[in-house]
């Protein structure tokens, strides 16, 4: 699986990854998660235009997954990350968070940072397995505390989640 940044013409392929990866929220019985839209074409645009956008693609080319990211209080913070159900369980996502560990490092940002559900088996346990730990109330900085009042604006904080950092 080869990783590159993301291409302004795909954008729309990356909405379709994050639909199919929702679904897999539907069998654990988070159909609000499922039924959410997708990152808009502007934002992922955002993404892009700033270097912070990277996908995975097959042998023809096509994308299969992606990562979005942001710069939150001096660290590379995952925005998201999205892996289509048929590429799932080959290490892709490890790969591109490896890829943006790597631009962190070259920018010299201390860590990655996260927010995600922790009863969900494929986001804080997965997340856990790859080095990010998580942080208590008292650890989060500005940006992060603000990240969690708008996922609970959201109605996300319907489900158990937490904020993650992993030290490069």
């Amino acid at each position: 699986m080869r990783i590159r940044a993301a291409h302004l013409d795909e954008l729309p392929v990356l909405q379709d990854i994050e639909r199919a990866a929702g679904e897999c929220f539907r069998a654990i019985g988070m159909p609000e998660i499922a039924d959410d839209a997708p990152p808009s074409t502007d934002e992922l645009a955002r993404h892009q235009r700033a270097g912070l956008a990277w996908v995975a693609v097959d042998d023809a080319a096509v994308p299969v997954a992606y990562l979005i990211a942001d710069r939150v209080d001096g660290n590379l913070h995952v925005e998201q990350v999205s892996v289509h159900p048929g590429s799932a369980r080959r290490g892709i996502g490890r790969s591109l968070l490896d890829r943006l560990a790597a631009r962190a490092r070259s920018e010299g940002a201390p860590a990655l940072t996260l927010t995600t559900f922790t009863e969900v088996p494929w986001n804080a346990p997965y997340y856990a397995r790859l080095g990010f730990l998580p942080l208590d109330d008292g650890e989060l900085t500005p940006g992060l505390e603000r990240i969690r009042r708008h996922e609970a604006a959201l109605g996300l904080d319907r489900w158990p989640r937490t904020c993650m950092r992993r030290a490069l």
